[in-house]
This record gives C-alpha cells, structure tokens and sequence, in this order.
C-alpha cells in the first residue's frame, strides 16, 4: 500500500485555485474598458448642446452709465463698461505678463488644459485644507466667459474644456490672449482691460505702470475682493503677490518689484469711482434717464447736482446719530434732502443703510408731515389778509367730530399769528384753515409743489395727509425762491461717450406762483420758529434760518424743514413700520441733525439774509433765478441812468 498522504499543518492555507489573478486582472481591464465607454458617452452627452462655436462674438451686455458728482468726481456706475480694443502690440509686455504670471504660468506651453497645473493646484489645495488655487487655464477661462453660464457643474467643466480645446485648435496663443484681455471681467462693471484700467486708474491700458498692472491681474480672483476702490490695501497685497511671481518667472526684476510697491500711493488714490457713494441719489437719478434720453442703448455719462463732500457728511452724521440715539429713541430711519436755491440736488439720503434696506424714503416713503405743513396754511392766510400781529384765539375747537389737541395739552388764549407759527400751535392753524378754506390751502400746496393726495378736511392743517421728504423739500425752496415754483433737478447733462450731449438741463426761470410779499412776510415768521419757537436747536450762529418743525400723532414721524440763503435741507425720522418712537419731536434730534449738517455746509460761505438772499445770489451767479434777476435789476438801473 502506498504510504498515507501527510496532512496539511495548521498553520498553512490552501493554495489559490488556478486561474485567479487571471479573472482579477480580466476584470479590472474590463471595468476600465466600460470606464472608457462611459467616459466618452458623458463627453458626447456634454457635447450635444455646445453653444455654437463657430460664431465668436462680443456678449450682449447692458450700456454703461457712470454717474458724476457736480465735481467731476464718479460716484457709480451701472451696466457694463467696454473700453477699447487693444492688441497685446498696444500694451506693454508686463501687463499680460502680470495676468500670465499669476493666472496661467505655463500658458504659452499646454494645449488649452495643463495637466501640470491641475496637480500642482491640487496638491496646494490638499496641503491647505481648501481651494487655494484653480487649475483652470487661461483658454478655459476665455471658453467660459465666451459661451458658458458660471455653474459649477461637472458638465459644465466638460465643455469647458470641450471649447479650450476647440479654440487652442482655432486660434493662435496670442489670439487666445488677446480675446482674454478684453472681456475678462474685472469688477466695477468693467469688462476688458482698458475699461478696468479707466475705472480704476483713470487712463488707458497702454498707460499702465508695473504697480497697476499687478492690481488689475489680482483682481482676476476675487474682483469685488481686490478692488481698490474697496480695499486699497488688500488690492496692494494682492498685487505684492504677483509681483512676487512676475519676478519668480524672470518677467520682472526684483529692483522693479521694489519700486513698484513703493511707489504704491495713499489710499485714497485709488478712489476716482466706483459704486459705493450716495447708493440712493445714485438709484434716483439712474431711473430718471430714460425720459431724458431717447436714445438708451449706449454707453453714457451722467453729470449730477451731487455734492460728494456734503452727501458723505450727511450719511456719516446721520448713521452715528442713529447708532448713539436710535435704541434710546427707539428710531431706526432717517432720510434728508438738500437743494440748492435754483432747485439742484445736493444731497439726497433715503435711509440710513443701504446695504440693510435699498427703499428710498426721501423719494418713496409717504409720512404724515405734522405741523411742517403749516406754513401752507398759514401763507394762504397771509395771502388773505392775515398779518403776523394779528390776533387769534388759542382756545379749544371742534369742527364735526374733529377736536384738535395741543402737543402740550394746554391752551395760552390769544397769541399773535406769529407765535402761534412759532410756538406750533395746533387750534390756530384749524381756526386758519377754516377761515381761508381747505380748497385754498391745497391749491397754495400744489403750487408749491405737494404732488400727493391731500385730504378735504381740516385736519390737513396739522399735515394728516402724507408727502414724501422731497415733496416737502420743494415746497420749502419756492419759499426760499420767494414764492418761485422751484423744481428739484438732479441730473445737469447727459454726455455720450464720444462726447455728445445727448441732455442739457434747461435753467429757466421758474415762474410766481404765490405771492412774492405774502412768502416774505411767512418767511419772516418763520425765522421766529428758530429764534423764539419750537425749532431753537437748528438755530445757526451768525445767519438767518427760517423754518418749521413737524411731530406727528404718537411720535410716528419727526421732522424739521428749514432754509438759509444758501441751502434747503429737510430732515424727516421714523420707522418703517410706523412705529412710535420715544418722544422725539422735530425740534430735537431732527433739528440737531440739521444744526450739525448746515454747520458744515455753510462753513466757508459768506453770511448772507434771507431778505437780501435774492441780491446775494445774483453776486454769487446762482443758477437761473439769479440770472432773471439779474436782468431785472440790470433794466431797473438802466432806467435811472437814462432819468426814467
């Protein structure tokens, strides 16, 4: 018998049958096989609804229109800015070297997709924990602004390169970067290299120093970021870095990368524009083009009333009143108007954060005005007959259902008209309205510019009907016009941007529409509101103010409206939802908000009465007011020369 088999120690395991690494490696060569199909199905899939490629157009963009300041200053921008057309022949060579560098290093060797970069991009993004570099090309980068929407899909990053792959195969590399250049987008609504060099810079691409051109390719990343206009000095880091890898590639020597941070000026150098001044002017006087401009396809630029200076003091003393005040007072809004005598917007804030909130109460917002519509009621007396000595009965009074109150309860008997305006009386201004009739003083309030609705009753002497701050703005400079319908205007001209005036405001003289002597006589009273009454706080040392206060039912709105010889301002507080606040009335923080902004505005400006205003303004040349006037008096003198 043959001898037994020995058996298999524990310890060993049965060998594998024959033929398995066959059937693995069988398998792994035929998921790769179907891998492949997949892949390529996928591609054809991503390839069925290409953009058509053979067509390769500027983009539709919206018409640029840049907004500047009475001082030539841009303030905003809306729609897309193109600038001109360069060729790289036209630009100096560190200025695509500066997007090469920082962009696409290997630009000039990869055939529209590096291999290369896309690990090095990787292996960064994975030592730092999150997305420090991109892989993609120049090329790809070009296909996407071309013919792709920015959605960060996977197919969408197939046809990506789909397109970079078409167009390295169409076109030459400097073709490819010559495109790229001028429609890149570059924030601030500049699309192009020119337009970015424009907006930022205030020249042209071909007049780009080493330092600018390394601030325009670091914003490639982050436009908004990097923008100078936000963030001069997170732009000067970006660009440092750049300029880091224009020397780290021989673009650059190291000797030009010193001089170019040194020669980094001030902060605000870089501010020439952009879109982070007088949001709400801005909005207003973007949607009153059109009815100016027929033509509004083109790109164009808007010359404003605007004071920069005094707007960015209003927004700064406005918020800092709101932030110390606001949760006191419970007040969480304030809007302002300011015009000049013939009518100009200078200033014009409709809320006190337009990133919070972009509705414009100077503009939109309808608020009851209080005892602000008073001098209505009372010019219309005047009109009438009524002179400021005249006496009248501060006494109780029902008309109907309707019983007026005083803010202070109280009741003083007879006053004069002018204490009665000074002091705010409320029983006065309804024995005035019922003297001279609603009809009377709703046609003085349209005359004068009030476009809303107003109620037939009497309690439209207490301002029950709702205006807007501009409304009420408009009434008060026709009474510092002297009963001139005065019309606020904000935009002067409208250039194209070869430079046809396609709009010129036309500075006619407004018409009379009260009576010169009647506004004259209120005017004076008025200025007794800020001597003696109800609006001491907003009281200017050493010049004339006439004005009024305006308080509301449960301290819903608060204003106070007043004029020099030099500005109309209207300051209105409240809350958006009509809620009440904690007893602020129009002579306290409205009139100090006043006092502080006049102050400065005045600041400069020779003192001049409100009685000789019209003679001043004709000294100082001011606006088309000043220019009939002038006629007048010119025609008067002539006619003592010539012994009339």
């Amino acid at each position: 018998m043959p001898p037994p088999k020995k058996r298999a120690s524990s310890g060993r395991h049965a060998a594998p049958a024959p033929g398995f690494g066959a059937a693995v490696l069988h398998a792994f060569f035929l998921c790769c096989i179907w891998g492949a199909v997949l892949a390529v199905i996928y591609v054809g899939y991503c390839a069925i609804d290409l953009p058509d490629i053979h067509q390769v157009t500027q983009p539709a963009r919206r018409p640029s229109v840049t907004l500047e300041a009475s001082d030539g200053t841009v303030f905003a921008r809306y729609g897309d800015l193109v600038g001109d057309h360069v060729t790289l022949n036209e630009l100096p060579r560190y200025v695509p070297e500066a997007v090469i560098a920082i962009e696409d290093r290997r630009f000039y060797h990869h055939f529209g997709i590096d291999i290369e970069g896309v690990l090095r991009a990787a292996v960064r993004n994975l030592i730092a924990g999150h997305t420090v570099q991109g892989g993609s090309t120049l090329t790809q980068q070009l296909a996407k602004n071309l013919f792709l929407s920015p959605d960060r899909t996977i197919k969408r990053k197939v046809q990506e390169m789909l397109l970079a792959l078409w167009l390295e195969h169409t076109y030459t590399k400097d073709q490819i970067l010559t495109a790229y250049l001028n429609r890149v987008y570059l924030g601030s609504g500049a699309y192009g290299i020119d337009a970015a060099a424009r907006t930022y810079f205030g020249k042209k691409a071909s007049e780009l120093n080493i330092r600018e051109a390394a601030i325009i390719a670091g914003l490639l990343r982050a436009p908004s970021r990097y923008s100078p206009m936000h963030d001069p000095a997170l732009a000067m880091d970006r660009a440092k870095t750049v300029l880091d890898e224009m020397v780290e590639q021989g673009y650059i020597t190291d000797a030009q990368r010193r001089a170019a941070i040194a020669g980094a000026p001030s902060d605000a150098a870089y501010r020439r524009g952009g879109d982070e001044d007088a949001h709400y002017f801005a909005d207003w006087v973007y949607d009153r083009i059109s009815p100016l401009v027929q033509d509004t396809q083109q790109d164009m630029i808007v010359k404003t009333t605007l004071n920069l200076p005094l707007e960015r003091d209003a927004e700064r003393d406005m918020k800092a009143m709101i932030d110390k005040q606001g949760a006191v007072h419970h007040v969480t809004q304030a809007a302002q108007v300011t015009l000049a005598p013939d009518g100009a917007v200078r200033v014009l804030i409709g809320g006190v954060d337009y990133g919070a909130s972009q509705y414009n109460r100077a503009t939109q917002a309808l608020r009851q005005p209080g005892s602000s519509f008073k001098p209505m009621v009372y010019l219309t007396a005047i009109e009438g007959g009524l002179k400021p000595d005249d006496i009248i009965d501060d006494a109780p009074i029902t008309i109907g259902d309707y019983s007026p109150q005083n803010y202070e309860g109280g009741y003083q008997g007879p006053v004069t008209a002018r204490h009665a305006l000074a002091d705010s009386i409320n029983t006065v201004a309804v024995r005035l309205i019922e003297r001279v009739g609603v009809g009377k003083v709703i046609a003085t309030a349209r005359a004068l510019g009030i476009t809303s609705p107003l109620e037939r009753d009497a309690a439209l002497a207490l301002g029950a009907s709702e205006v807007s701050p501009l409304e009420l703005a408009t009434v008060y400079a026709s009474l510092a016009a002297g009963g001139k319908a005065i019309t606020p205007y904000a935009i002067s001209e409208i250039d194209s941007r070869s430079g046809q005036v396609l709009y010129r405001h036309n500075g006619a003289n407004p018409p009379q529409v009260v009576d010169a002597s009647a506004v004259q006589t209120l005017v004076s009273m008025m200025q007794s509101v800020v001597q003696e009454g109800t609006g001491k706080k907003a009281a200017l040392d050493g010049r004339e103010v006439a004005g009024k206060t305006g308080t509301t039912s449960d301290y819903r709105d608060a204003w106070f409206a007043g004029f020099t010889a030099d500005y109309t301002t209207v300051i209105w507080m409240g809350n958006d939802n009509n809620a009440p606040m904690k007893r602020v009335v129009g002579g306290t923080l409205p009139a100090e908000l006043w006092h502080n902004f006049m102050m400065q505005a005045e600041a400069g400006l020779p003192d001049r009465s409100l009685g000789g205003g019209v003679i001043d303004q004709i000294i100082n040349g001011a606006g088309a007011v000043g220019d009939d006037v002038t006629k007048s008096l010119g025609a008067f003198i002539d006619s003592i020369i010539g012994g009339h």
